[in-house]
């Protein structure tokens, strides 16, 4: 009997914890050393441009799973991490998952050659004055964010990880099994 009220306390825990504690979740973001938040936390929204002028708001992606990645065409890791998110992308990338790059303070026209050289078919963004950086505390690049389709933060990662990898689609997996 004591038993059985151990594993019912347990359960009603697991239940009630936040996304970020519950095993399956906190499990992922652990095995791809992933920083996460509290549950009901909110990224900031933004608007910005593509290299063509094209307005995009984060706020435009709700419902979706949305991954913003912040990075620079000089940076050999972000290159990296972009190839990457963009398997990620033509996999699962739709209707329910975003991949979003916010290009940090370069100029349209060197962004554009390089989403082109690339062949990326998920937006980039100009942040040439720096203000998403700034918005988001980002200090080095690559640094990554994960948003749930409920518009709460996820996670977050300072430097490069394996995107593409089976343990990065099973996290976005979970996150787009779940109600917005």
């Amino acid at each position: 009997m004591k038993r059985l009220a151990a594993a019912l306390a347990l359960l009603a825990q697991a239940v009630a914890a936040p996304a970020t504690a519950r095993p399956d979740l906190a499990r992922l973001l652990s095995s791809l050393d992933l920083g996460g938040y509290a549950e009901h936390e909110r990224p900031p929204d933004f608007t910005g441009r593509t290299p063509l002028g094209q307005a995009i708001s984060l706020g435009d992606l709700r419902g979706q799973v949305v991954v913003v990645t912040f990075w620079a065409t000089w940076c050999p890791t972000c290159r990296e991490d972009m190839a990457a998110l963009e398997n990620v992308n033509r996999s699962l990338g739709g209707e329910r998952l975003a991949v979003l790059a916010v290009n940090v303070r370069e100029r349209s026209t060197v962004v554009r050659d390089y989403v082109d050289t690339l062949g990326l078919t998920f937006p980039v963004l100009v942040d040439s004055r720096g203000e998403i950086q700034a918005a988001y505390g980002v200090i080095g690049v690559p640094t990554t964010f994960v948003i749930a389709r409920d518009g709460r933060a996820v996670a977050r990662a300072i430097g490069s990880r394996d995107w593409a990898g089976p343990r990065f689609r099973a996290l976005l997996k979970t996150l787009l099994e779940q109600q917005p």
